[in-house]
């Protein structure tokens, strides 16, 4: 099995307080899976480390076939979407440069840009004359298909999502999740995305993990987790 991430004994400590103990598990490449788990068991936490952006204080992580820390950590992040709650675009950008952002910061040229731009728009469902809108100018499923087109813009080989459709009506996530998952027809990629939603996990991931105060509670199959619950809190996350 090729790996899009490996965790030996991963921990994290931040301050005084330990936030992950002790990870041990295999992310496939080329699959979605999902982190779930209740409020404070550490999904964030083990996203964002993934990300280069938390650093483990013990255990070894290997992203993308790299060790952690990256020789180039800015280098590294360029193989990697990342998207977060409530779109987090800048709110003094265009959604076109909001978008192109990370292009801009690469020096690609503006041709290769805006053809990139232009098809992203188009998969995604949204006019590009949109782009010259500001994200006050645009409905909150606007701003989140920005938001997930950036992730993407780079053509990354690794997306990490943290909550990135929760900020969204149920119609309107219905509709990014159609979306998503065009984008990820025509660029199939390893995915790892932080959800409290079961039904969605259910919908986008192959796998997922289980956390609960830090620790891997269980890991596998969606449908085999539902059926096969390791204990009592894996079995109410599906209630």
């Amino acid at each position: 099995m090729t790996l899009a991430a490996e965790m030996v004994d991963l921990g994290v400590k931040l301050g005084n307080r330990v936030i992950l103990k002790h990870l041990n598990c295999q992310i496939a490449a080329g699959q979605i899976t999902a982190l779930v788990g209740e409020s404070g068991s550490g999904k964030s936490t083990l996203l964002y480390t993934m990300n280069g952006l938390v650093r483990p204080n013990a255990g070894r992580l290997t992203v993308l076939g790299l060790p952690f820390p990256p020789a180039n950590a800015d280098l590294f992040r360029r193989r990697i979407g990342f998207a977060v709650q409530s779109s987090a675009l800048m709110p003094h950008l265009s959604a076109f440069d909001n978008l192109t952002l990370m292009a801009k910061l690469t020096g690609w040229p503006p041709d290769k840009t805006r053809e990139r731009f232009d098809k992203l728009m188009s998969v995604l469902g949204l006019d590009s004359a949109l782009g010259e809108h500001y994200p006050h100018q645009l409905s909150g499923g606007q701003q989140q298909r920005i938001s997930l087109g950036r992730a993407f813009m780079l053509n990354p080989e690794m997306l990490l999502l943290d909550e990135p459709f929760s900020a969204v009506d149920p119609i309107t996530r219905s509709e990014i999740y159609d979306r998503f998952e065009a984008l990820m027809e025509i660029e199939p990629k390893s995915v790892v995305i932080v959800t409290h939603n079961l039904a969605e996990a259910e919908r986008l991931a192959d796998q997922i993990i289980v956390l609960k105060e830090g620790e891997i509670v269980q890991q596998g199959e969606v449908s085999v987790i539902r059926r096969h619950p390791a204990n009592d809190y894996v079995a109410r996350l599906f209630v």
